[in-house]
């Protein structure tokens, strides 16, 4: 996903309803996200399938790596050495 460009990703509601199907098309091709803006103010953000998918990927990596290491700061777990002669074991 493309890095947010104010002047041009930053839309009032009633401009996407007149022009949705182009605005989707542009988040599509461009993969920047689109703010929705409802009585001026920041509403809802538009991002494509494909990068909304990558974003909960990475998050669900960070979250299993968050716990990997809390289980290793608690004494939990097995060395890589250990891990590498079970799997080569079965």
């Amino acid at each position: 996903m493309s890095q947010i460009q104010l002047d041009q990703d930053i839309r009032s509601l009633s401009d996407f309803r007149a022009n949705a199907a182009s605005y989707i098309e542009r988040v599509k091709t461009k993969h920047r996200p689109l703010i929705l803006t409802q009585h001026g103010k920041s509403s809802a953000v538009l991002i494509d399938v494909e990068d909304y998918q990558k974003l909960l990927d990475k998050i669900q990596l960070l979250e299993e790596i968050s716990t990997a290491r809390k289980e290793l700061d608690n004494g939990e777990g097995i060395s890589q050495e250990e891990f590498f002669n079970e799997l080569r074991a079965k």
